[in-house]
């Protein structure tokens, strides 16, 4: 499946809804840092080489020799610092259980305004989950990190935007000390010179996948620049990085004819102040990371293996973000894969009732592209009894109608689940 798709077409699909908001509240958004981008300089230049820096305006309306290193972010993207963790133990810290699933299934997905507190989140796998992506940096190269000319900027920005954000939200684990970045975590200290590279350091401390769009300024269309992209399931980066919307998107269902205008649109306008967030969801055998459609792992997604259990089926939830950097006015998507053992919806109200109507009545052209086929055999018949068990337990009404749960994207009484994981 490939992933990056699903991740623009999910949010592609609330833009009609959100853009008219989006318009109803423009008058309000008038201060230049919020706006849509005016830069002047050539998406495919590395500007730091520029010949006259001070004159290379950037969307910010900074001149590339204005910018400098580390600005107050915060202020100029109108979206406050997360507030810090108290007492932050990472050996105790799990994700927030989501549960992504909507009735009807062809409806305009829900986009969210992004909770500063959350752009980021790590937890008890962090330290596996470096290692992780370094390796597999170390094995696939380009496949993994790649960028193009004319990106470096948002990289740059990009990093200290994240690390501006850990060190506000995890102060006792991560550090800016001058130039240095203190990661306590692993044990590291970066020196953030010009030397360095801002994807590298990204890959070696976030467990999340960035993706760089920059607008042409010729044609106002957005294109892949540059990304570190470790989650990937049937692609890689290499295949997609230089392509534009349009072309990335061109094997999904429904997008060229109902949503590939709005998309453009909505990217041209979203505010730096105003970033959104969203999840998307899938099921796998096991947790696959990166899994190329090269690989042999990869073929068994066409077949229903009869000796499947469905304790080895997991839900994957690829938790989303996507925001406007306001001084070089890319816009960032970044996400993570979450994995849950399907059989966690046991005693979760609702949730198996929700998913198995999706998968028996969703729509078969987006289902099939989803990729669910090759686990249904074993998923639902395990759903079913789950939902037999919430019955009689008094978890749910029998004569429950499935429709998108008012929690959502959690379910009933989640808070009380998380808390206990975290203790």
């Amino acid at each position: 499946m490939a992933w990056f798709y699903l991740h623009v077409l999910a949010i592609a699909l609330g833009l009609c809804g959100f853009a008219l908001h989006q318009r109803r509240n423009a008058s309000k958004r008038q201060s230049s840092h919020h706006q849509a981008p005016r830069t002047k300089a050539n998406v495919e230049a590395d500007h730091r080489l520029a010949p006259d820096p001070s004159s290379t305006m950037l969307f910010s309306r900074f001149t590339v020799g204005q910018v400098g290193d580390f600005p107050d972010y915060a202020s100029l993207s109108g979206v406050r610092l997360p507030s810090p963790v108290a007492d932050f133990a990472i050996e105790k810290a799990v994700p927030r259980p989501y549960r992504p699933f909507r009735w009807p299934y062809h409806q305009t997905m829900a986009l969210q305004k992004l909770d500063p507190d959350y752009w980021l989140e790590l937890e008890s796998s962090y330290r596996d989950r470096i290692l992780q992506r370094e390796a597999l940096y170390a094995k696939h190269g380009r496949h993994i990190v790649d960028a193009l000319p004319g990106s470096e900027l948002a990289q740059k920005e990009l990093m200290e935007m994240v690390i501006q954000f850990l060190c506000a939200r995890y102060p006792q684990q991560f550090e800016l000390r001058g130039p240095t970045f203190v990661n306590r975590l692993l044990g590291r200290e970066q020196h953030l010179g010009e030397v360095v590279e801002p994807l590298r350091v990204l890959l070696s401390n976030v467990p999340e996948d960035f993706a760089i769009v920059l607008p042409d300024e010729r044609t106002g269309r957005y294109s892949f620049r540059a990304g570190i992209i470790c989650s990937a399931v049937g692609w890689h980066l290499n295949q997609k990085m230089g392509l534009s919307l349009a072309e990335i998107h061109e094997p999904v269902p429904h997008y060229k004819e109902k949503i590939a205008f709005s998309v453009d649109r909505f990217f041209s306008k979203l505010a730096t102040s105003n970033p959104i967030q969203r999840a998307s969801w899938g099921l796998e055998i096991g947790q696959p990371l990166f899994l190329p459609s090269t690989d042999a792992e990869f073929g068994r997604r066409e077949t229903q293996d009869p000796c499947l259990a469905a304790e080895d089926v997991y839900l994957r939830v690829d938790w989303q973000t996507l925001r406007r950097l306001p001084v070089s006015g890319a816009l960032v998507f970044n996400f993570k894969a979450l994995f849950t053992p399907v059989a966690e919806f046991r005693d979760e109200p609702y949730v198996p009732s929700l998913l198995l109507k999706i998968l028996d009545d969703g729509d078969r052209e987006m289902m099939k592209y989803k990729g669910t086929w090759h686990v249904q055999h074993v998923v639902k018949p395990a759903l079913e009894a789950y939902e037999r068990f919430q019955v009689e337990q008094g978890l749910m009404d029998e004569h429950w109608a499935p429709e998108t749960l008012k929690e959502s994207p959690f379910f009933p009484g989640w808070e009380s689940k998380y808390l206990h994981a975290c203790e």
